[in-house]
């Protein structure tokens, strides 16, 4: 539904994307993730085609995405930060959404928000950011977009409404078969809803796989050596990330797991091998530490 080739984007004199490519299937909810200032926000509005990219293709639904207008009649977008006239009722918008999107549901806004309660005689000037986010999210579900691309969406929403909107795109994606593109540092909620993950990091897409996929080779590894000197060959590996030592308990991260490593360390004399399960966001942090370089350190001292 979704697909990014070789996308690179400048702004000014700083190249902000490099050679981004990947691809988003139909139905599907996708998470990017990443620290302040990697791209994700230029990314996403090249998505939309608010920027133009200097090189590589953005095709949704094998179209491209630059000012198309066909294309842009079944996409939603929710920034991070929305922007609307102030002076506005949200009544008045709904009729603007009215006016914009042919597929716009006045009874489909109503319906989410008896879940969201915002009061439709108020102007946008009274209301918080969080009010703000909660108004973009239901005017933009109401048009039922094919694709729905969402920039910090959770930014000033508090966990219960949060939980409600993270289930009401489970509901989107299963019913309506629509395509979600969701970027937030709210790493907990993306492992909970998302198939796929996309790490960035200064400007690349560092990591890219579905998360099945990511807890199945991402792991941290409990072992104990009695010979610790081995931890020096050990650390060289392809399939190491990091070693931390706590005590006599080395602990092994590992970026590629499978049972022919498992057998490499008992080999090498390691007592067991105890898999310690891992978070999204555990795997984003080894992910981010391996590309600082971080990733072949031995954490405390031991003896050799």
């Amino acid at each position: 539904m979704i697909e990014v080739k070789n996308l690179s984007k400048s702004l000014g004199n700083k190249k902000i994307l490099q050679n981004i490519n990947l691809k988003v299937n139909k139905g599907s909810i996708f998470g990017l993730i990443g620290e302040n200032g990697v791209g994700k926000t230029t990314l996403i509005k090249c998505l939309t085609g608010i920027y133009k990219p200097d090189e590589g293709d953005i095709k949704i639904n094998n179209q491209e995405v630059f000012e198309n207008v066909e294309v842009k009649k079944y996409v939603g977008y929710v920034s991070d930060e929305n922007q609307y006239y102030t002076s506005f009722k949200i009544s008045e918008l709904v009729k603007f959404y009215k006016l914009s999107y042919e597929t716009f549901s006045y009874d489909r806004f109503k319906e989410i928000n008896e879940i969201f309660k915002i009061p439709e005689n108020k102007r946008i000037r009274q209301f918080s950011k969080g009010m703000k986010m909660r108004v973009a999210l239901m005017l933009n579900l109401s048009f039922y977009p094919k694709v729905l691309i969402l920039d910090e969406p959770t930014s000033g929403l508090d966990p219960i409404i949060t939980r409600k909107l993270m289930n009401l795109l489970i509901e989107e994606v299963s019913e309506r078969k629509t395509t979600v593109f969701i970027s937030s540092h709210h790493i907990m909620n993306l492992e909970k809803i998302c198939e796929s993950i996309a790490i960035m990091e200064e400007g690349t897409v560092r990591y890219l796989d579905s998360l099945d996929s990511m807890k199945n080779n991402i792991k941290k590894l409990q072992t104990l050596f009695k010979y610790t000197r081995v931890l020096e060959e050990i650390k060289s590996w392809d399939e190491v990330m990091k070693i931390e030592r706590v005590g006599k308990i080395t602990y092994i991260i590992t970026k590629d797991y499978s049972e022919k490593l498992k057998k490499r360390l008992l080999d090498k004399g390691s007592e067991f091998v105890e898999e310690v399960e891992l978070s999204l966001e555990d795997m984003f942090i080894h992910c981010v530490e391996e590309e600082d370089g971080n990733e072949k350190n031995i954490e405390k001292t031991f003896d050799l």
